[in-house]
């Protein structure tokens, strides 16, 4: 599957475009009196999801396995929804979106977009790609390990950003 490395290269490149954005975001953030509320495992993100982007292309080389073209297409689909999910969260949030869990004092949590329906839809997409864009080329023990590793870690992330808006809410009410 030739075209897989190219996938890889546009996913890793819209990643770094996300990190010039949440980067962005960040400095109007803590211009507004917020403050990265991470405890420690924001570098346990990045080196897992740099791990994928890496992992995957690895494993498809060396194993050279084939991938049924119904799966490739399929998994191809989830992460073309995955991305279109995901960007329908950080258009939503605007300024507000961040890789960094920062929670700008007196803003309330947004509850329009998909966050009507889900309370952490990007994680939903997170999760999506997770499976998805290994699968696409064949990687199912990245898949696995990925899944498993960020079931962990969005656990791990899931109770810091909600601690972090908990607080702030807290915080604005007094």
């Amino acid at each position: 599957m030739l075209w897989y490395p190219a996938l890889m290269l546009a996913v890793a490149a819209e990643r770094a475009g996300e990190l010039l954005l949440a980067r962005r975001n960040a400095r109007w953030s803590r211009a507004r009196g917020g403050a990265p509320a991470d405890h420690g495992h924001y570098r346990w993100m990045v080196a897992l999801h740099t791990g994928l982007l890496v992992a995957c292309p690895l494993e498809a080389l060396v194993t050279g396995r084939p991938v049924p073209p119904v799966l490739a297409w399929a998994m191809f689909a989830a992460v073309l929804a995955a991305q279109a999910l995901r960007w329908w969260c950080i258009s939503t949030l605007g300024r507000q979106w961040n890789t960094r869990v920062i929670v700008v004092p007196g803003l309330r949590p947004v509850t329009t977009g998909p966050y009507r329906w889900l309370r952490h839809p990007n994680y939903a997409a997170v999760a999506a790609e997770g499976v998805a864009l290994p699968l696409v080329g064949g990687a199912w023990v990245t898949a696995l390990v990925f899944t498993l590793l960020n079931a962990w870690l969005l656990t791990v992330r899931i109770r810091c950003e909600d601690a972090a808006l908990a607080s702030a809410a807290t915080g604005a009410r007094t």
